[in-house]
C-alpha cells in the first residue's frame, strides 16, 4: 500500500510539471508577435496608354526624390500640347482685335458702302415716285410701280444695314464680347496648362528617396493608363509588420515602446508601436466561442527606431511581455 502511495504521488507530480511546462510554453508562445519587417511601399502608375521608351534606373538602385525611372513615348501627347498652343494664339489674338477696336481703313470702307447705299435708295426712291405718277395717269401697268416698290424697299433695308455696321465700328467693342474674348484665352489657357502637365507626367520620377524594388515592364511594352511601372520601398526605417495575439489587444496602444527580435541580430531593437487593427484578421470575434476568439490575430506595424539599414522581408519577432 505504502509504495503504491508512493507511485500514485509521484505520477500527480509528473502530471503536475507537464502542465506547468505545457502552461509556460503557452504563455511564452503569446508573448510575442510573429511577422516580418517591412518598408513602406510606393507605387508609380502611368496616366497613359503609351510605350516604355527607356528605363534609366534599373531594379535594386537608390534613388532620391525627382530622379527620372522610365520614360514614355511622347509624341502624341507632344501633338496635343502644339495643337492646344495654337488655339490659344487664336484666342489672344481674337481678343486683342476686340480690345483695340476697328481700324481706319475698316471705318473707311463702312463709310463708303453707306454712301453707295445712300445713292442707291435716293435712285430706288426717285424711280418709284415717278412711276407712282405714270400709275395714276394710266401710262404704265401695276406690275413696273409694284417693282419699283421692291427696289425701293431693298435699297433703304441695305443702307440700313451698313448704316449699323458703321455704327458698330465707330462705338467700339461691347464690353460682354470683350469679357468673351478674354474667358477663351483663359480657357486656353488652362487647356495648354493641362496638356503640358500630361507631357511631364510620361516621365516616371521618384516621388521618394528609397530603392527601385520592381520594374514589371520592359522598354519596349505599352503600359495601359493607371498600370504600375515601378515599385519604390522608402529610404526610411523599417517596421515589423506583425500579428497580435487577441488576449494583447486591449493592453497595447499606439506609441507603446516594444523590443523587436530579428533573425541574423544578436541584439534585439528597439521599436515603438505605430499602428494596430482596430480589427481582427480572419474570422470576426462575434462568430466565434470563447475558446475559438483566443486565436484571433491583429495586425500591427511597429517601427523600428535604430538599424533603419536593415532590409524588408526578413522573418522578425515582437516581444509584448
Amino acid at each position: 500500500m505504502h509504495e503504491n502511495k508512493i507511485v500514485k504521488t509521484k505520477f500527480l507530480i509528473y502530471i503536475l510539471i507537464l502542465f506547468l511546462i505545457l502552461g509556460g510554453c503557452e504563455k511564452d508562445s503569446s508573448s510575442y508577435a510573429l511577422g516580418t519587417l517591412e518598408r513602406d511601399r510606393v507605387v508609380l502608375k502611368t496616366t497613359a496608354s503609351e510605350i516604355i521608351i527607356e528605363q534609366a534606373i534599373t531594379e535594386g538602385q537608390k534613388v532620391k526624390k525627382g530622379d527620372v525611372i522610365l520614360r514614355l513615348d511622347a509624341t502624341r501627347q507632344n501633338a496635343l500640347l502644339a495643337s492646344s498652343s495654337a488655339q490659344l494664339a487664336i484666342a489672344n489674338a481674337q481678343f486683342e482685335k476686340l480690345r483695340n477696336g476697328a481700324r481706319i481703313e475698316d471705318i473707311d470702307v463702312a463709310k463708303s458702302k453707306v454712301n453707295g447705299a445712300k445713292a442707291v435708295l435716293v435712285s430706288a426712291q426717285k424711280d418709284y415716285n415717278r412711276n407712282k405718277k405714270l400709275k395714276k395717269q394710266g401710262l404704265i401697268p401695276q406690275g413696273a410701280l409694284d417693282k419699283s416698290l421692291a427696289t425701293k424697299d431693298s435699297a433703304q433695308a441695305n443702307f440700313r444695314t451698313t448704316s449699323e455696321q458703321l455704327l458698330a465700328l465707330t462705338n467700339g467693342t461691347r464690353k460682354e464680347d470683350l469679357d468673351q474674348a478674354e474667358a477663351n484665352v483663359n480657357a486656353a489657357i488652362a487647356q495648354v496648362d493641362l496638356e503640358t502637365i500630361r507631357l511631364n507626367e510620361l516621365t516616371i520620377r521618384a516621388t521618394r528617396d528609397g530603392y527601385l524594388d520592381s520594374l514589371p515592364y520592359h522598354v519596349g511594352d505599352r503600359v495601359n493608363m493607371g498600370s504600375a511601372v515601378a515599385v519604390l520601398l522608402t529610404d526610411v526605417s523599417p517596421y515589423a509588420r506583425v500579428y497580435v495575439p487577441e488576449i494583447w489587444r486591449v493592453k497595447l496602444k499606439v506609441g507603446d515602446k516594444l523590443m523587436v527580435k530579428v533573425d541574423g541580430l544578436d541584439q534585439d531593437v528597439s521599436g515603438r508601436l505605430r499602428w494596430i487593427d482596430s480589427s481582427p484578421s480572419f474570422t470576426p470575434y462575434y462568430a466565434l466561442n470563447a475558446d475559438d476568439r483566443s486565436r484571433l490575430v491583429y495586425v500591427a506595424e511597429v517601427e523600428l527606431l535604430d538599424n533603419s539599414d536593415l532590409p524588408a522581408g526578413i522573418p522578425a519577432q515582437v516581444v509584448l511581455k
